[in-house]
């Protein structure tokens, strides 16, 4: 499936009227006939039908517990802070145990979310689907 991009690209090929030429030994420039145009435009996409192989993607990886919990132990103090500053009135115990509380929830959601991720991933590239 073609990218945004390169659909933009397709489109404003379509709209401009290029003019195809080629110059001759001379240094004329002669105009190509359309149905050696046409049949240029058959070969190239002929000669690239094959789909290219998808690679994978290095930054996404099978979801893992200890991935999770490594992330869950990057946002602990940025939660324990942001509900410190959130709640001053509440006692040092009382944020622990609200940071607790959000890290219970934080972790399983980010396992979910890896999981979800890797799913739709291995379905764009066409992989089969992983037995339970």
């Amino acid at each position: 499936m073609p990218t945004r991009k390169q659909r933009r690209r397709r489109q404003k090929d379509r709209r401009h009227d290029y003019e195809y030429v080629y110059v001759d030994e001379s240094g004329n420039e002669v105009e190509v006939a359309e149905d050696e145009v046409a049949a240029q435009r058959t070969a190239s996409r002929n000669g690239r039908a094959q789909p290219r192989q998808a690679t994978r993607n290095p930054r996404l990886q099978p979801p893992s517990w200890r991935r999770v919990l490594k992330r869950g132990a990057l946002f602990a103090p940025l939660m324990f802070v942001t509900v410190l500053v959130l709640n001053r009135e509440a006692s040092t115990l009382a944020t622990i145990l609200v940071t607790a509380q959000l890290m219970l929830i934080f972790v399983p959601f980010s396992y979910f979310m890896d999981s979800m991720m890797w799913r739709r991933y291995q379905k764009r590239i066409g992989a089969a689907p992983a037995k339970r």
